[in-house]
């Protein structure tokens, strides 16, 4: 799977390169609590100045959103309880004007706020006294969450206030995306025009392959418990494409499964049987996000708002006995040739 629902600090490892082939560099390592994959294809590529820049890109990202670093932006922007606005970089602040534009049309469902949800449900830090919240513990962390009420940003001002003393800001389920593009803009002014970026399942690309065709990419089969078994192939080429899906992490609690998606408006996981959702975008960021607003709206209602918002989204629920049942978009004409091979 791809998501964790915090990030993690970012662990420097040694460039790995594993193809000899001097205009091929492929460069890997951990970072946000997953591992990420880098392939750059171009003539007289510097590897070693490559890995710095990708380094440095990723702790930049880590140092402004990671909710695992204790003296990150947003880790200090949670503790103060200042509810004046408060100065934020322009690097955060471009996430959360994507953030509200993601939570703005998807009525909702995108919701950097979550917090005390993802905490009282045990998919956060801590593990819950109880698998199940009460639900008067679930109303009371419901009054501590709301982007639109709780956050106001001004892009123009650089500065970002919270409408409650204790209102906190989760970046994990965008974060990554944005963690993925700020690589591919080190490459893109290194003058590399052909590479992948990938980190955690999520990706952008740009060019062609070292065979000169699209990147192929593989969509898992959401089947818990099983890892490589890919549903299809999707070419991808100058966009990014991100993954979300209940089938890796979660719980079962007297024969019900409780997934880490929750619902912004009851307050609860997910109970519609869409399983995995994937979207392409025209960059890592808002693949990312919308990936898991569609996760949260499901297939009937994802696939409405991403005729209205032109989205390119591929669903995979949960069917009948013997199979499940997918749902493309018209948008996406990757997708459906994916899909009619």
């Amino acid at each position: 799977m791809r998501r964790l629902i915090l990030l993690a600090p970012l662990v420097f490892l040694a460039a790995c390169l594993f193809d000899k082939d001097p205009e091929t560099v492929r460069l890997s390592g951990e970072t946000m609590g997953t591992t990420f994959n880098i392939t750059a294809i171009g003539d007289d590529l510097d590897e070693e100045a490559l890995a710095t820049r990708v380094n440095a890109a990723l702790a930049a990202v880590n140092a402004s959103m990671s909710n695992w670093d204790p003296n990150s932006e947003v880790s200090l922007f949670a503790k103060s309880d200042n509810t004046d606005p408060q100065p934020v970089s322009a690097e955060f602040a471009k996430v959360i004007a994507a953030a509200n534009e993601v939570h703005s049309q998807s009525g909702g469902m995108f919701d950097v706020t979550l917090g005390p949800l993802i905490q009282l449900w045990g998919f956060g830090s801590r593990e819950p006294a109880d698998p199940i919240p009460a639900d008067a513990d679930i109303a009371a962390a419901m009054e501590a969450i709301g982007q639109t009420r709780l956050l106001t940003l001004d892009e123009g001002a650089l500065t970002l206030a919270k409408g409650r003393p204790d209102t906190q800001v989760f970046l994990a389920a965008i974060a990554k995306g944005y963690g993925i593009d700020a690589v591919a803009a080190e490459l893109t002014a290194a003058g590399i025009n052909n590479y992948m970026v990938e980190i955690g399942g999520d990706l952008v690309t740009k060019g062609t392959n070292p065979e000169g065709k699209p990147w192929s990419i593989g969509v898992e089969t959401p089947e818990p418990g099983v890892q490589g078994s890919i549903e299809l192939v999707v070419p991808v080429s100058d966009m990014g494409m991100a993954t979300s899906g209940d089938y890796r992490n979660f719980f079962t609690h007297e024969g019900q499964r409780y997934s880490h998606i929750i619902d912004p408006t009851t307050g609860r996981p997910i109970t519609h049987l869409t399983t995995s959702v994937t979207v392409l975008a025209e960059d890592a960021m808002m693949a990312d996000a919308w990936a898991t607003a569609m996760l949260v709206l499901g297939a009937e209602r994802g696939l409405e708002v991403a005729a209205d918002h032109d989205i390119a989204v591929f669903f995979i629920s949960r069917g009948a006995p013997g199979g499940d049942e997918t749902y493309i978009t018209s948008q996406s004409a990757a997708f459906t040739a994916a899909t009619a091979q």
